[in-house]
């Protein structure tokens, strides 16, 4: 199938379900969450690489460099720790999601531990293969169910300076569920750390809203907030939003919402 054919086989399907879920006919998170262990568990799906940004990934041969994602996300973080006033040591910097390690080897050489979380063992292992070929520093891998991330608390060995999520926001089974990182992440981080969290936003249209049903179908459309909702969202949890990048299209896809966050 084209490339062209299945993004509009795609739009279809997200098109259908989010009807479906505007009439009512959504899934329960437990029922989404299994679904979602199952799919990023299941390396026969032809899009897995690509979606877990492995270096070899068709996608970053046809679109955009893979070395250049964690390069645009470094020097976005370098412009809102100047603006957050965030200049202290990186001693511990933890990734949610870091997948094939695009963002891990850019971040990683500045800082003294690196850990990397995701529900993948086989990208802990590609992530810590690439964080080895680029620097020293040690590199712990963190895997988690998604019906239990908070499990992931008891493996991590203390607060971090830096925690990062990026590109995963979108592919969790609920925007509840994503309460439940931004908490994990306000317990992580120490006090006068800086996150960066990158979400897909919603522009107020039925076609951009939380998905909330068929899971495989389209990972990366399932959680959607508005820009206020999660600016007020991290502000409840404890953290303080210093600022906000948005990418409203890039070569992967469009809706991008960056925030950065510090825990007073």
């Amino acid at each position: 199938m084209s490339e062209r054919r299945r993004r509009a086989v795609s739009l279809a399907l997200a098109a259908w379900h989010r009807g479906l879920a505007t009439i009512g006919l959504t899934q329960s998170e437990r029922r989404i969450a299994a679904d979602a262990q199952s799919f990023w568990s299941d390396r026969s799906d032809v899009d897995w690489k690509d979606n877990s940004h492995w270096a070899d990934a068709p996608v970053f041969g046809e679109k955009v460099p893979w070395q250049e994602i964690g390069r645009r996300h470094l020097d976005m973080f370098r412009r809102g720790a100047r603006m957050a006033g965030f200049d202290r040591p990186w001693d511990r910097v933890v990734e949610w999601g870091c997948g094939g390690g695009a963002n891990a080897v850019h971040f990683a050489p500045h800082a003294t531990e690196f850990v990397g979380v995701d529900i993948s063992t086989e990208s802990l292992l590609e992530c810590e293969k690439q964080v080895k070929a680029v620097c020293d520093t040690p590199f712990r891998g963190v895997a988690v169910d998604v019906p239990a991330p908070e499990a992931a608390l008891r493996e991590i060995p203390g607060p971090c300076d830096v925690f990062l999520c990026l590109y995963v926001f979108e592919v969790l089974p609920t925007p509840e569920y994503g309460e439940r990182i931004l908490r994990l992440a306000h317990r992580m981080l120490a006090p006068g750390g800086l996150a960066l969290i990158q979400i897909k936003y919603d522009e107020g249209r039925w076609l951009t809203r939380p998905r909330r049903r068929s899971y495989r179908t389209g990972p990366s459309q399932m959680t959607t907030y508005a820009i206020p909702e999660f600016w007020k969202l991290a502000a409840r949890v404890g953290f303080r939003p210093e600022a906000i990048e948005l990418v409203p299209e890039n070569e992967l896809d469009e809706r991008y919402a960056y925030f950065f966050l510090t825990r007073p």
